[in-house]
């Protein structure tokens, strides 16, 4: 069977298909770098996450490099761009998460420095725990006014992050 111009044209390659299958196994690298709780958050099929986690276990020098060989394999049925997109939200690499770090850094000192900011974040965000967050906003300022080390004020960061990334998601139509 001869191929026409049009079927070549479409299809990709073979030094493409090459590239492709190579960054799809570094991409599998990366996930190995992740911990658990992170790889659960990613859209992973079951056999991938499973490959990843005995990936992680592997000691052996060949033995990690025939694992990330068959990551890469599995990599190809699974959707590189949207794992890679959540590698990079989950990372902090991407703009979005940036952005949303930068606003969850302003938004600390606003509740930190105003007693309004916190109302008016909690009237933005309705069913969120209230006492639980003026108590912590609290501990945050004695901590600064006492000098000791930000334990509360990264409490409060990191609650920030998951409500707004959460928010996020809601927005988008995901979790």
């Amino acid at each position: 069977m001869i191929e026409s111009e049009d079927e070549r044209a479409e299809r990709p390659s073979k030094s493409r298909r090459k590239r492709d299958m190579h960054d799809a196994q570094a991409l599998g690298k990366r996930l190995t770098a992740l911990d658990p709780q992170r790889l659960e958050r990613l859209p992973l099929g079951e056999g991938l996450l499973e490959a990843i986690v005995f990936a992680q276990k592997v000691k052996s020098r060949e033995g990690l490099r025939r694992q990330l060989q068959y990551i890469g394999r599995l990599m190809r049925s699974a959707d590189v761009d949207a794992i890679s997109a959540a590698i990079d939200d989950l990372t902090g690499e991407s703009r979005a998460a940036i952005a949303r770090m930068h606003r969850c850094e302003r938004l600390r000192e606003e509740l930190l420095a105003d007693d309004e900011a916190l109302d008016r974040f909690v009237g933005e965000h309705p069913g969120l725990d209230r006492q639980w967050l003026h108590a912590k906003v609290r501990a945050a300022r004695q901590e600064r006014e006492q000098e000791r080390p930000p334990r509360h004020a990264r409490e409060l960061y990191r609650f920030l992050q998951d409500t707004l990334a959460g928010s996020a998601g809601d927005a988008q139509g995901g979790p």
